[in-house]
């Protein structure tokens, strides 16, 4: 039994929580400004693009806010001010290119004032000058501000790429559905082409249809987004993708611990409809790779038709969990080949582990979710089996 950390954190009111500044980490050659776009790009030195996803922080009202399922010797000193020292710390220990907020970022029935909870949420995000992104979840807009009026909030904040939703797409159901590309290293042949491309979609939060219980689900206006830009990524590269939303998809309840890397501690609680996302990826066959969050007690990733569908893991302590089984975060790497001059080339692989909110931010997991050489093996072999290194 892991035993999580307690932080002791002397900060006098909330509205210090606000102003609260984290150490600032550089990341190298992650990004390039180009008058007011950020264009994210991978790593010189080391050939990698690597991705912190934060799962689940159910942000309140800062030190006010009580952690829930911790030890009973946790409860006193425990608050939202331990999420904010567990982003702090990973942060510090990764040094991502990009950060992913991947929904519930803050906790709307005790939200007192969902601006300011979000200026907390997201602070050490934003005083590490990385480029970080969010989605929604199902709890973001249960405060006074409506969905749409919760992620306008996000897309003002500071060195966010987070959208509204995409250009064109006025009709798009949810708030927050947008790509990012990723480009190749500097003065490499792909220094203007993008060998990674990132999805975001919201998954919504409940079911509109009285006929119909449960969370809400990924519409037919987003595939039909979807579908579209996947197309035109692809015509300009054949670059893989991930993708990132809240709510996982009912494909997820096909694995069980035979064939997973991870632990399944509770239900998949998936919209009780398919809208058959899961088959949109696989038709357009770019994405490798899926994250979301939701069930705080699963970390599991397995593979399904080529495609590997992973939890984050429970990140936030006013949030449920389970006491004595540490509250973790989800790094990926995607890791360049290198052409026979020594040159950085495309994607080669996709990597990731969690890590532990214990004393030593304990790694855990390590696994291949995706090579360009394992693609290349005939998809029967692949389907169903996760890959550990």
């Amino acid at each position: 039994m892991v035993t999580l950390p307690i932080v002791f954190v002397f900060l006098c009111s909330f509205s210090i929580l606000n102003a609260a500044t984290t150490e600032k980490v550089q990341s190298s050659s992650s990004s390039i400004v180009s008058g007011s776009i950020q264009q994210l790009r991978f790593d010189q030195s080391k050939g990698e693009f690597k991705i912190l996803q934060i799962a689940d922080m159910h942000y309140a009202d800062g030190s006010k806010t009580p952690c829930e399922d911790v030890l009973p010797d946790q409860f006193p000193n425990c608050s939202d001010l331990n999420t904010t020292s567990f982003i702090q710390r990973m942060i510090t220990a990764e040094s991502p290119d990009l950060i992913v907020f991947t929904g519930d970022n803050i906790y709307g029935p005790d939200t007192r004032n969902p601006e300011a909870s979000m200026d907390a949420a997201f602070a050490p995000a934003i005083s590490s000058n990385i480029p970080w992104t969010a989605v929604l979840g199902n709890h973001d807009q249960e405060s006074t501000l409506s969905r749409q009026d919760v992620m306008k909030y996000i897309v003002t904040m500071n060195h966010t790429l987070s959208v509204l939703n995409p250009p064109g797409f006025d009709s798009i159901d949810g708030f927050g559905n947008y790509n990012l590309e990723v480009f190749g290293t500097a003065g490499s042949k792909f220094v203007n082409k993008s060998i990674l491309n990132l999805y975001f979609l919201d998954s919504g939060d409940y079911s509109t249809d009285p006929s119909i219980p449960g969370y809400g689900w990924i519409k037919q206006s987003q595939k039909s987004w979807f579908l579209e830009i996947s197309k035109k990524l692809q015509n300009k590269s054949e670059a893989p993708a991930l993708a990132y939303f809240h709510i996982p998809l009912p494909e997820y309840s096909k694995f069980d611990s035979s064939n997973i890397t991870g632990v399944k501690q509770e239900a998949i609680s998936s919209p009780s409809v398919n809208s058959g996302f899961f088959a949109t990826m696989v038709e357009t066959g770019d994405v490798k790779a899926v994250f979301t969050g939701h069930d705080h007690v699963n970390d599991f990733c397995g593979e399904l038709t080529g495609i590997s569908l992973c939890y984050g893991g429970g990140f936030g302590y006013h949030a449920y969990g389970k006491a004595g089984w540490s509250r973790r975060s989800r790094v990926v790497v995607v890791n360049l080949e290198k052409d026979e001059g020594g040159n950085w080339g495309e994607v080669k692989s996709v990597r990731t582990w969690k890590r532990l909110d214990d004393g030593k931010l304990t790694t855990v997991d390590d696994e291949v979710l995706w090579s360009k050489k394992e693609s290349n093996r005939p998809q029967s072999v692949k389907m169903g089996i996760s890959k550990i290194v």
